[in-house]
């Protein structure tokens, strides 16, 4: 078995501990060492070659055990997961431990050239890959099977026998961290690539998004003050507003690209291979064979996925969505109440019972939709969908399906049913507003003095075995341990989609969304810095080139937004005293404007490029150096023979 990390060998120098695996209570004694040793174990003999040791309290429980691995083998595993790092000629290349000598900032005793978050994104993928060989079951639970080339990792977690993997906080990076981020108030940016190097590209990505979105939310706020102010009814000036945010809303999605390629070819993660995607731990199907790997692994059938797709989860959708109009009704019947209630009573106190119903149908629109996605997350995993992109790519789908239909068919309802414009503009106040607090609380003030009662109780407990040794390791595993998942930026992605409807869809009604919409992102951000840092288990870093489908979310709705604000604008006073004898000829020229304006938005989403010009020609001058590389590499193996640089002549 591994060495033991008991208090005393806690701080041996030759080991740094990145990331820590719990164990279920009661582990089998085969189960850990046979588990242990193929962690160890080299890769030849299909082990990861890492370090392990487990850490022991004074109880004797070896449940919890801390992993590394020698800068030798993070190296390694750098070139095995296709890390991008940036060379002495400032060019950004696939790293290779035969050519490392070429790349900025590389020495043999510099252990900081990769970053933590790409040591535990190491550990991780190599965790994940260890396979079984010839065994047929886990050593000590013959329940769990095995098979060739199944994922050991997937397999514990799934019988129950592996609790948790997480990475391990750097408490001295993590303070610094915190105190260039959150840890004054200030004007300025983020620091997007310590945020990187800590918490890896994904991560820093949503925050860079986030404070791009903030930053382009202020010119719609700034003149929406006006227009609020000094032109409340005037519906054609209004005009002149819709068609700028119409207008704003592409520039800034395809501004954004280009933000992104520049930030990603930077990191590197824009030139990475994607990686070859396994199946998903919760994937279950009988054993066959995949075509593509030629491995053993379980297969499920698609006509048996689409069955469950549109016979079950479909209908559940819709019945979803049915409830949510539903409820809406019933708001609809509060709002009338309450106006009929302010008309018999014309007080102060009646005028308050105006936005009773508003506020109280915006808590329960939130209610609804934690409670939808939890429904629609066990719907998504039960379709059993193979790879984890498709599974959370139908989850995507379901949730922004029922929340764009729960958080808007009102506003719809209200402009284009009811035609009741200052009902809309009080309910579109109302929702935001609403919707932004319930967000703060829910997502990071709870959760935080949740977390602060934890750790006060936790370290009672530590400090309770009366040793004199040094717990400061000990304690940060098991306060760690015991702190939430952060389980990745869907929420907050999500968070921002719906803020980004409530600003553009009827922006001609109530031009102060985008204000509220700024103030609400600039706590957003330190409150989710703060989420990051203390409230949730650190992720592992996940690199990415891109916000992912969440950029064709976003383009979807402005597309939604032009036809809201053409029907809008179409259908004030004095658009309609312009068509006194003939409403057609109003339809028509309302169509004929809506169409035009989503020209235009196409046009401009063709002509500004998704990539600035030196990074397009960064790109094209690597694929041309690869090819010739394989070239060469060809005409080596096709001509052994020939001397140096003949292979010029075939060219």
């Amino acid at each position: 078995m591994a060495e033991s990390w008991s208090f005393l060998d806690a701080f041996e120098p030759n080991f740094r501990p990145l990331v820590v695996i719990e164990l279920a209570k009661g582990t089998k004694e085969e189960t850990i060492k046979w588990f242990t040793k193929r962690i160890v174990d080299k890769k030849a003999n299909g082990g990861a070659q890492l370090l392990v040791k487990p850490l022991v309290t004074e109880s004797g429980d070896e449940n919890i055990y801390l992993v590394g691995a020698s800068h030798l083998r993070l190296l390694l595993g750098a070139e095995t997961v296709g890390l991008v790092k940036e060379c002495n000629d400032n060019s950004m290349r696939t790293f290779t431990y035969s050519s490392r000598k070429t790349f900025k900032d590389f020495a043999d005793d510099n252990h900081s050239f990769l970053t933590m978050a790409e040591c535990q994104y190491i550990i991780k993928h190599e965790l994940e890959n260890l396979r079984a060989k010839d065994e047929k079951m886990i050593p000590g639970y013959p329940q769990a099977k095995l098979y060739p080339g199944k994922s050991i990792v997937r397999r514990l977690l799934t019988s129950g026998i592996l609790v948790q993997i997480f990475p391990l906080h750097d408490r001295e990076e993590l303070k610094k961290l915190r105190q260039s981020w959150y840890g004054r108030v200030k004007v300025g940016y983020q620091p997007l690539d310590e945020i990187r190097c800590y918490f890896g590209e994904t991560i820093a990505l949503y925050f860079g998004f986030l404070e791009y979105f903030t930053f382009a939310l202020i010119p719609m706020a700034v003149i929406g003050i006006p227009y609020y102010v000094f032109a409340w009814e005037d519906y054609d000036k209004y005009v002149m507003f819709a068609t700028f945010n119409l207008l704003w809303s592409t520039v800034i999605l395809e501004v954004w690209k280009r933000i992104c390629a520049i930030v990603t070819y930077r990191w590197g993660t824009l030139l990475m291979k994607r990686q070859f995607e396994e199946p998903r731990s919760g994937f279950h199907g009988v054993l066959g064979i995949n075509p593509v790997t030629g491995r053993e692994e379980p297969v499920y059938s698609s006509i048996k996925r689409q069955i469950r797709i549109y016979l079950v989860s479909l209908p559940f959708v819709c019945l979803c969505l049915y409830f949510s109009l539903y409820v809406m009704m019933i708001y609809f019947d509060l709002e009338q109440w309450a106006l009929d209630y302010h008309e018999e009573n014309e007080s102060n106190f009646s005028s308050l019972m105006l936005f009773v119903p508003s506020i109280i149908y915006a808590v329960v629109i939130e209610i609804m939709n934690r409670i939808y996605r939890y429904a629609a997350e066990f719907l998504t995993s039960w379709e059993n969908h193979r790879l984890e992109s498709s599974y959370q790519n139908h989850l995507i789908l379901k949730v922004l399906v029922f929340n764009f239909l729960n958080c808007f068919a009102s506003l719809f309802y209200i402009a284009f049913v009811l035609f009741d414009m200052k009902l809309l503009r009080q309910s579109l106040a109302t929702l935001l507003i609403t919707s932004q607090i319930l967000n703060q609380f829910a997502e990071s003030l709870l959760p935080y003095w949740l977390q602060k009662r934890h750790k006060k109780r936790m370290k009672k407990r530590i400090y309770s075995l009366k040793t004199d040794t040094d717990l400061s390791l000990v304690e940060q595993v098991n306060l760690e341990k015991e702190m939430g998942t952060y389980f990745g930026t869907f929420d907050d992605y999500l968070e921002l989609f719906l803020q980004f409807g409530y600003v553009s869809l009827f922006s001609c009604v109530y031009p102060l969304a985008a204000v509220f919409a700024v103030l609400n992102n600039i706590t957003e951000i330190y409150s989710d810095a703060l989420k990051m840092c203390r409230v949730y288990k650190r992720p592992f870093a996940e690199p990415t080139a891109n916000i992912g489908v969440w950029q064709l979310a976003f383009e979807t709705m402005s597309v939604i937004s032009v036809v809201t604000n053409c029907i809008l604008i179409g259908m004030s006073p004095q658009v309609n005293a312009l068509f006194p004898d003939s409403k057609m000829d109003l339809i028509l020229t309302v169509a004929l404007v809506e169409h035009l304006l989503l020209a235009i938005k196409f046009i401009m989403a063709f002509v500004i490029p998704d990539k600035p010009r030196d990074i397009q020609i960064k790109l094209a001058r690597l694929e041309f150096e690869s090819l010739e590389a394989l070239k060469q590499q060809y005409m080596d193996v096709k001509l052994p023979g020939a001397c140096p640089g003949s292979h010029v002549l075939f060219r």
